[in-house]
C-alpha cells in the first residue's frame, strides 16, 4: 500500500482539479472575482491553523523575498483561478481542461524564448502536437474561420500564460519559503487583493450576489479540496515519486472533466474535443519523455 499512496494521491488530485472546473462551472452566474475571493478565503480559514506557526517564524525571510512573494500570491493563487472562472462563462470546462493542459508546453516555449534554455527534438515535436490539439479544440476543427473560438477560450489562453509566469518563480523562488506558511502568507496576500476588487466589481454591477445553499456548497468545495487538501496531496507525491512521474498524471486531467461534465452537467463532447485531447496529451508526454 505504501508503495500505491503516491499514485492514489495523484488520482485524487486530479479529480479535485477536475471538479474545480465542474463547480467553476456551474458557479457561473456568479462573478470571476466573487468565486475566487470566496475561495481564498474559505482556504485562509483552513490554512491559518496548519501554517500561522511556520509563516511567524519565517517572517525575516518572507520580507527579504517580497516580491517573488507578491508574484506567486498574484499569478498562482489571485488571478489565475479569476480568469479560468471568467473563460467557464463563456467556454465549456471540457475545453478549459484541454487547454489548462498544453501548460508544460507553454512553459517550454516561453523556456526557450526568454530563458535561452535548449530541448530535445522529441520535445519540440510534442510542442507541435499540442500546439495543434489545442488549435483544433478552441476553433472546433475549423482553422480557416475560426468559428469555434470564444472569448472564454481566449481568456483561458491568458491564464495559462499567468501560470506559466507562475511556474518560473516556482522553480526560482518557491523553496525559500516553508511550504505551509508560505502558502498561508500567499493566501494573506491574494486575500487583500481580491477582496477590495471583488467589492469594486459589486459596486460597479450594483448589487452583492445572492448565494444560495447550492453555491454555497460549490464554493466551500473550490475553498477545501482544490485550494488545499489537493495542494498538499500533489506535494506528497512529487516528494515520494518526483515531478516528472507527477505531472504525467495531470494529463488526465482533460479525461476526467470531459466524462464530468457529459455525467454531471449534461454537456456534449464533440468527436474534435476528443481527438483534441488524446493529440494534447500525447504531445505533453513526448515533453516530459524528452527531459528524462
Amino acid at each position: 500500500m505504501p508503495l500505491l499512496r503516491p499514485y492514489l494521491f495523484l488520482l485524487l488530485t486530479v479529480l479535485i482539479f477536475s471538479g474545480n472546473i465542474l463547480v467553476g462551472k456551474a458557479l457561473a452566474d456568479l462573478p470571476a472575482l466573487t468565486i475566487s475571493w470566496a475561495r481564498v478565503f474559505i482556504a485562509l480559514l483552513l490554512m491559518i491553523p496548519l501554517g500561522l506557526t511556520q509563516m511567524l517564524r519565517a517572517l525575516p525571510t518572507l520580507r527579504t523575498h517580497w516580491r517573488p512573494l507578491l508574484g506567486l500570491s498574484l499569478t498562482g493563487v489571485a488571478f489565475f483561478n479569476v480568469l479560468i472562472y471568467a473563460a467557464l462563462k463563456t467556454t465549456s470546462p471540457t475545453n478549459v481542461a484541454i487547454l489548462e493542459a498544453t501548460i508544460p508546453v507553454v512553459t517550454i516555449l516561453i523556456g526557450f524564448a526568454l530563458l535561452g534554455e535548449r530541448y530535445r527534438g522529441l520535445q519540440w515535436l510534442g510542442v507541435v502536437l499540442s500546439l495543434a490539439g489545442a488549435v483544433a479544440v478552441i476553433t472546433q476543427g475549423d482553422t480557416t474561420h475560426a468559428t469555434g473560438i470564444s472569448v472564454g477560450d481566449g481568456i483561458m489562453l491568458l491564464a495559462i500564460l499567468v501560470w506559466v509566469g507562475y511556474s518560473l518563480l516556482v522553480r526560482s523562488h518557491i523553496a525559500k519559503f516553508p511550504r505551509y506558511g508560505g502558502l498561508l502568507a500567499m493566501l494573506i496576500i491574494a486575500n487583500l487583493v481580491l477582496a477590495p476588487l471583488a467589492m469594486l466589481d459589486w459596486a460597479w454591477r450594483g448589487d452583492i450576489p445572492r448565494i444560495d445553499a447550492s453555491q454555497a456548497l460549490g464554493l466551500a468545495y473550490l475553498g477545501i479540496f482544490p485550494s488545499v487538501i489537493a495542494l498538499l496531496l500533489y506535494s506528497s507525491a512529487i516528494g515520494d515519486v518526483g515531478p516528472t512521474r507527477s505531472a504525467v498524471f495531470l494529463n488526465l486531467l482533460p479525461v476526467f472533466t470531459m466524462l464530468g461534465a457529459w455525467l454531471l452537467l449534461g454537456e456534449t463532447v464533440t468527436w474534435v474535443q476528443m481527438t483534441g485531447s488524446l493529440v494534447v496529451i500525447g504531445g505533453v508526454l513526448l515533453t516530459l519523455r524528452g527531459r528524462t
